[in-house]
């Protein structure tokens, strides 16, 4: 093997090694990836009867260099040109690993101290269940959590979830998804 190969190769076994410590896992007892969001995540109103409760979130993985994080919950699949936000939440300390269900409730009282939830497509600071049009094909709930480098994003409550996703896709330092449907026979 010549030093060129044996540095290459070396070099990518570290990219990989790196990367593989480096990526994240989000989890989540309410519903699994791939699976189904249940009634507790169902939004009350709009003719949907559920809990309207956000689901418990667990991750791992973490990337060094992690100051805060930002969690957010969108349907790609809404009827409006540009899909729905259900809920969006920043800042919240490095030191978070997890939210228990209901920590979107209006008014975080189960958040951490410093985070702040952005308003949602239905102007609420908090989270809004699934409730998509009755007899439309199921659809896509997707919960991302970020790993941001900065300690605050520079925004207050009156942010939208759309421009809180904006921070997050263009500078997370990595990320983990779980994607859940739901849909309406009626």
């Amino acid at each position: 093997m010549t030093f060129r190969l044996a540095c290459a190769t070396t070099a990518a076994l570290v990219l990989l090694t790196n990367s593989a410590l480096a990526q994240m896992r989000l989890t989540s007892l309410d519903m699994g990836e791939g699976g189904t969001l249940g009634p507790d995540q169902v939004m009350a109103g709009f003719g949907c009867e559920g809990g309207n409760l956000s689901p418990a979130l667990v991750w791992d993985g973490a990337p060094e260099g992690t100051k805060s994080f930002v969690v957010t919950a969108y349907d790609p699949d809404a009827p409006t040109g540009s899909g729905l936000w259900h809920w969006s939440v920043f800042n919240l300390p490095a030191t978070t690993t997890s939210l228990p269900e209901g920590a979107g409730a209006a008014g975080g009282a189960d958040l951490p101290e410093d985070a702040v939830q952005a308003r949602n497509d239905l102007s609420q600071n908090g989270y809004s269940g699934a409730c998509p049009p009755a007899g439309a094909p199921a659809h896509r709930y997707v919960f991302t959590v970020f790993a941001m480098p900065v300690t605050k994003l520079p925004l207050d409550d009156t942010a939208s979830a759309a421009l809180v996703g904006f921070f997050a896709n263009t500078q997370a330092l990595d990320r983990a998804i779980l994607t859940a449907s739901y849909g309406r026979i009626e």
